[in-house]
């Protein structure tokens, strides 16, 4: 058996720092497989110029997909003469062909829904306007999950996915959340699945979402269009926070804070809108989704 090379501190460095790099991008293609951003063909191709990607194994590409787990897979590979093991740079002329007619792209077939992500500071009006371009049904939009509690004219499943900790926590190991962020001492994610579901299948899809939540979607799906939802003025925005019946006197000193940050992060959005006429918001939202 040949001795492995001897390598100095900083070569092992560099190996160990390209091998983490490679696995971040394999991690990041199959997370965008399970969106719905990318076909199993179009993994192929990119596999051609990228050996990150390159040495994937397929049956890691196959789980990736909804509704594709571990025994689905054995399955489906062994049906096309295809080893566990292979790698898509491994792959044969006759293999990729079996495989590309099993998972055809459906984006040829289907036209892609957009993903607008709506984000702001608390008390600007995030949920008001969801409501209503929910109600306009131009847009599939996305209910969060949240560990705070329900306000009184909150509806569990409509306004948002109430859990405890322990159920959020075992989300998030399970991998389930296309984002999630803590914000005012609660926790908000939105649960993956339904999103990849409603883009595939062509619909406009918004995200009513926390600005650190908008952050992680925009790394993930550089494709979605994020929305700064502001204020009229600074004073309206103290009017409506000071009016949350729900919140006592320091939770309300801590929003009025926390929006000061969050209003100075309007920069990183793409679009700033102003919520001044939640109507004229809701019509500009739809006419975004159109124009791209």
């Amino acid at each position: 058996m040949p001795i492995p090379p001897k390598l100095t501190p900083e070569q092992r460095s560099a190996a160990l720092a390209k091998s983490t790099a490679a696995r971040q991008v394999r991690a990041a293609t199959k997370v965008r497989v399970k969106m719905g951003d990318l076909s199993i063909g179009a993994v192929i191709a990119l596999a051609e110029n990228d050996q990150a990607i390159a040495k994937m194994r397929i049956s890691e590409l196959l789980e990736s997909l909804p509704g594709v787990g571990k025994i689905r897979t054995m399955a489906i590979l062994e049906s096309l003469g295809i080893s566990l093991t292979r790698r898509i740079q491994g792959l044969g002329p006759a293999q990729r062909r079996k495989l590309l007619l099993e998972f055809p792209d459906r984006a040829a077939a289907l036209k892609r829904g957009k993903l607008l992500v709506l984000s702001g500071p608390g008390g600007v009006g995030k949920s008001t306007v969801s409501k209503a371009l929910r109600q306009a049904n131009d847009f599939w939009v996305s209910v969060s999950a949240t560990t705070r509690r329900a306000r009184e004219s909150e509806v569990d499943g409509i306004d948002y996915y109430f859990y405890s900790d322990t159920e959020f926590d075992s989300a998030i190991k399970s991998g389930l959340f296309l984002e999630w962020a803590e914000f005012a001492g609660s926790r908000y994610g939105t649960p993956a699945q339904p999103v990849s579901d409603a883009l595939r299948d062509g619909k406009n899809v918004l995200l009513e979402i926390e600005i650190a939540g908008a952050r992680q979607v925009k790394e993930r799906s550089p494709e979605a269009t994020l929305i700064f939802l502001q204020p009229p003025s600074w004073e309206e925005l103290v009017s409506r926070l000071e009016g949350r019946g729900s919140d006592s006197p320091e939770r309300r000193a801590a929003r009025l804070a926390l929006a000061q940050d969050e209003l100075a992060q309007a920069g990183f959005f793409d679009i700033s809108l102003v919520n001044d006429q939640v109507e004229e918001v809701v019509a500009r939202l739809i006419a975004l989704a159109s124009d791209q």
